[in-house]
């Protein structure tokens, strides 16, 4: 930390939303954004400033509710379908016309028999009113239709204008003004060099704002150079109802957020007990809001829907969006760090007749995780973390219905499963199968509990020389338990293109010049590789780097082709996704292990249906190394 950066604090999020509000009220920032009159046709989205009454009723006149004759209903006393009554006193009306002058009830035409002379004979009798909309049956003028404070949907505006109204008066759209910081910042569509960073963020931040009915304006990127923040700040104060600096909010060389919110306004906080989103700055310049938000994207986000979103609902005299909750069981077990309230994204499906969350990566740089999330689970500051199988509430992202049709898988990684994922919603748009890298092990127990549809496993037995099944028998107990095939796959070491280091098998990978990235404990490419370093009487601690650890295959080829290790154990498909060369050294099952009851299950049906697909087949085998001449065969 530089001498004059403000200190980071942990302020309690709601301690620090009140911190922020006191100093914006100091400041003078205003409560709330302008009135102004729309008209009806513009104003969805909006949120009203003043309640809206009916200036006239709907309808304005007593009108036929259906296609058919109006009749005087003392007419048609006694009629019935042994004794017809016929009637020549009728008017021929269609829907909404208005009801004739004397006239007190309509009558369907399917249940009016014309004859010949020009009579209307009908076989019921007709009670006074039916089929009439009476005068204000809708709207009745003078009533409050629409109370202030209320955000304008489609048929709010249609009713307002049933009832007269022309213009509403809303509060305006308050504006969001973005300002991108950081020397290493580039705009989306240039090709970033190795240190530099595309400008997601202000593309994901403008697109919450204008989630919740802002507008939304980015700047131009900034350099780090707090002279050129603070003109950049003001010049965007003086535009916006709220300014989000991107990034410089934390206590690093070039984090100047804090400081210069500090020496052009009022500094409220630097630093909230909320992970990922700790160094949030909030404050005020020159009367406007300002929140620094933190640099990796996963923070900004949610640190916009914590403090950015309930002021802006409050600038338009809104009350903030509130998420539907659940209660689900914990698929894994969940540590958190004690002190700060941890965001933990989750994925969702229903598992037994009840939802089950699986955690998702917890990286503050994992923009994927909110890509993926189905919800958001709260670890509050005084909890440690949850224990797998444990209850817990979670904020839905998505709806409980879609969550129903996701199919759950947890265990290791393959790329096939992610192309099955992909080709069943192309397939079926309503159909999700959620994936979760948890190692075979990982897949195994969680089936055991309860906790997913499909396990993933390529689990060797050292002992027996088989893949899983003994495995299944060991956790699973064999009974009703089913063995389905997915594919055969290369294993093998992923190297740099060209293979610099000549690696030609396990044996080398003791070498002192070789750096080694891992998989995780439990995962079946880490058993294969202590499988194989026992059999040459290679003790693990030679190998450098085998305490590094990625979840899946494509992260080991990525730490190769970034240079970061020399080489890992994976699948052929992945070293081919990255363009690097591939050293064989096993080819290996990969099986789905499941409830027997889900081979006839309605939910996994159409999973089963994709794996006799012959294009599917073909898709998965173009990847490289894999062999489908068995896919969907039933092994047990």
């Amino acid at each position: 930390m530089v001498a004059d950066s403000p200190f980071v604090s942990d302020v309690p999020a709601a301690e620090a939303r009140e911190a922020w509000n006191e100093g914006c009220v100091a400041a003078g920032c205003p409560a709330r954004v302008d009135v102004m009159r729309v008209p009806v046709g513009d104003a969805i989205g909006r949120v009203t400033a003043e309640p809206v009454r009916a200036r006239r009723s709907s309808p304005a006149f007593d009108s036929a509710a259906m296609d058919g004759i109006a009749v005087h209903a003392a007419d048609t006393v006694g009629a019935a379908e042994t004794t017809p009554v016929r009637l020549t006193d009728f008017v021929v009306v269609d829907t909404g016309d208005p009801l004739p002058e004397g006239y007190d009830a309509v009558i369907m035409r399917e249940h009016v028999h014309r004859v010949a002379d020009g009579t209307a004979e009908v076989r019921a009798a007709t009670p006074p009113y039916q089929h009439v909309r009476s005068i204000g049956e809708d709207i009745s003028a003078t009533e409050l239709l629409i109370p202030a404070g209320h955000r304008l949907r489609p048929v709010d505006v249609a009713a307002a204008a049933a009832a007269g109204a022309v213009d509403l008066a809303v509060r305006r759209a308050p504006v969001v003004v973005i300002i991108p910081t950081g020397d290493e910042i580039r705009p989306v569509g240039t090709e970033p060099s190795p240190g530099e960073i595309l400008d997601t963020n202000s593309l994901m931040l403008a697109g919450q704002a204008r989630e919740v009915g802002c507008e939304a304006r980015v700047m131009p990127i900034v350099r780090d150079d707090p002279a050129v923040i603070t003109d950049a700040l003001r010049a965007a104060a003086a535009e916006a109802d709220l300014v989000v600096l991107i990034a410089g909010s934390s206590a690093g060389r070039h984090d100047f957020t804090a400081r210069v919110v500090a020496g052009a306004g009022t500094l409220a906080v630097h630093g909230v007990a909320v992970r990922p989103g700790h160094p949030v700055v909030l404050g005020a310049v020159d009367a406007t809001p300002v929140l620094g938000a933190p640099g990796y994207p996963v923070s900004a986000s949610l640190t916009f829907d914590i403090f950015a979103a309930p002021l802006l609902a409050a600038l338009q005299g809104v009350a903030p969006r509130e998420r539907p909750i659940t209660t689900a069981r914990l698929a894994r077990e969940l540590g958190s760090t004690a002190g700060m309230d941890d965001w933990v994204r989750v994925r969702l499906g229903r598992v037994g007749g009840e939802v089950v969350a699986t955690p998702l990566p917890r990286g503050a740089g994992v923009l994927t995780s909110l890509v993926r999330a189905d919800g958001l689970l709260v670890v509050p500051s005084g909890v440690e973390g949850h224990h797998a199988g444990e209850h817990v509430r979670v904020e839905l992202l998505r709806g409980l219905e879609e969550i129903g049709r996701t199919i759950v898988a947890i265990g290791s990684h393959d790329v096939a499963l992610d192309v099955a994922a992909s080709a069943l919603r192309t397939n079926d748009p309503l159909v999700t199968l959620a994936t979760s890298n948890a190692g075979s092990l990982g897949g195994l127990l969680a089936l055991r509990d309860g906790l997913c549809h499909i396990a993933g496993s390529h689990l060797l037995d050292p002992a027996t020389g088989e893949y899983t099944l003994p495995y299944v028998d060991k956790i699973l107990g064999g009974d009703e338990i089913a063995v389905v095939r997915l594919v055969h796959r290369e294993q093998g070491l992923i190297v740099a293109p060209g293979n610099p280091l000549g690696l030609s098998g396990i044996d080398d990978l003791v070498r002192k010049d070789v750096r080694y990235v891992n998989h995780q404990p439990g995962g079946g490419t880490r058993a294969l590789l202590d499988h194989e370093l026992a059999r040459r009487d290679l003790d693990p601690g030679q190998v450098s780097g085998y305490s590094r650890e990625e979840n899946t295959h494509l992260a080991v080829a990525a730490a190769v082709a970034a240079g970061r290790a020399d080489t890992g154990l994976g699948i052929r498909a992945a070293a081919r996704a990255f363009g690097l060369d591939f050293v064989p050294v096993a080819e290996e099952p990969y099986d789905l292990v499941l409830r027997e009851s889900g081979l006839h299950d309605e939910l996994l049906a159409p999973l089963w249906a994709l794996l006799e697909s012959p294009a599917f087949r073909a898709e998965v085998e173009a990847l490289g190394g894999y062999s489908c001449a068995e896919t969907g065969h039933r092994i047990r």
